[in-house]
């Protein structure tokens, strides 16, 4: 059975890139969100197997979301989407309980070893 992933980022070109990667590789993306808010929902709603969370969006930000996911599910999968630079905040996202993290623009390869990493 294909993993259940749920795609956050507030562009929606940006979830589009992720979801593409993952569908091409076998994964189900079975929710997206724009913002952190609607990644708890989602969360709570559809009990994905992984979370791909962009770190800055509108409403609530990635790590706020992280937090608050791990609150609902201390196992939770949750791997931080970041642009350049932002090292603090994956430092952050780490210590709030990310399994991983990868770099914005996306590198498929990267994208699948992160994923891979996080579910086996």
């Amino acid at each position: 059975m294909a993993y259940k992933v749920l795609i956050v980022d507030d562009a929606a070109f940006m979830r589009m890139m992720i979801k593409d990667i993952l569908v091409k590789n076998g994964f189900e993306v079975v929710g997206e969100a724009a913002d952190g808010v609607q990644a708890v929902d989602k969360y709570k709603e559809l009990s994905p197997d992984l979370v791909t969370m962009d770190i800055t969006m509108p409403e609530m930000d990635g790590i706020a979301a992280l937090k608050e996911i791990k609150q609902i599910n201390p196992q939770a999968k949750v791997i931080m989407c970041s642009a350049m630079g932002q090292q603090a905040m994956v430092i952050d996202a780490i210590q709030a309980g990310a399994k991983d993290f990868i770099v914005k623009p996306f590198q498929a390869d990267r994208v699948l070893e992160a994923i891979n990493k996080t579910l086996s």
